[in-house]
């Protein structure tokens, strides 16, 4: 169905364009707000325009989501679909530091068929396949299994006191990469408690389920892709044994803020 080494080529191309363009190697990216605090730069632009070219010849039959691009629903009446963030961590990106990725997922009848993520300022380079499992940098990742609550560590910058049982490790700017650390083992638990889009997070859910990770909503429903109105409210990716806990813990405030 599709060309695996020619989607992995341009994905990575697409990287090396962002890492051309990032204030870490000296280059003073322009930058503006789309909506007051949501920063984009000619980064975001000149990667999301590639994709879509290139994305566009490798499979003609998708549709397109993206961030960066105005949505167009002909995209519903498609069987497949790209999902595409030219850089999540805009912000990081901007500053200079490392904590941002392209994301790229293929999704086929609302679920996540192919996700990578091109994280070239950390030197990492993340991809799954729906039943095939999931790499970084060609090495097999395999998701926390941690057994407890307590004590899980979660990338973040603080926690509310609610949650002073839990461990805070370091938080890169990219959502993707924080969903990707669990599936790494170098987090056990992302939460989030905001509405938010499917371009951020299809990628990045695909690699963390198949390294094992449980991935649901905030109230530990599925998640579906490719709809009418591409937000939903809150993500939790967890290791499987603590996602019970997690979405007990969390079923009061999400209720408040949906």
């Amino acid at each position: 169905m599709i060309d695996y080494d020619r989607l992995h080529a341009i994905v990575r191309a697409a990287g090396d364009m962002a890492l051309a363009l990032w204030p870490g190697h000296g280059h003073a990216p322009e930058v503006w707000e789309k909506t007051p605090g949501s920063p984009v730069c000619e980064a975001d632009i000149a990667v999301d325009t590639f994709l879509k070219r290139e994305l566009g010849v490798l499979l003609p039959s998708a549709g397109w989501l993206s961030e960066e691009t105005v949505d167009h629903p002909e995209r519903l009446e498609r069987g497949l679909c790209w999902l595409v963030d030219p850089i999540d961590g805009t912000r990081d990106f901007v500053r200079g530091r490392p904590g941002w990725a392209v994301s790229v997922a293929l999704v086929s009848e609302g679920r996540p068929l192919i996700g990578v993520l091109s994280a070239p300022a950390r030197e990492e380079y993340w991809s799954a396949v729906a039943g095939r499992g999931a790499t970084r940098n060609g090495l097999p990742l395999a998701a926390s299994t941690r057994q407890v609550l307590a004590g899980a560590r979660v990338p973040a910058d603080s926690l509310p006191r609610a949650d002073a049982d839990l461990v805070t490790v370091d938080k890169p700017n990219s959502i993707a990469l924080r969903i990707a650390m669990v599936g790494a083992n170098e987090a056990d638990l992302l939460a989030t408690l905001r509405w938010g889009f499917e371009w951020d997070i299809a990628a990045a859910t695909l690699i963390a389920r198949e390294a094992g990770a449980a991935v649901s909503d905030a109230f530990g429903q599925p998640l579906a892709y490719n709809k009418r109105d591409p937000r939903a409210f809150g993500l939790l990716v967890t290791a499987p044994a603590i996602h019970a806990a997690a979405v007990e813990r969390l079923a009061d405030r999400a209720a408040k803020l949906a």
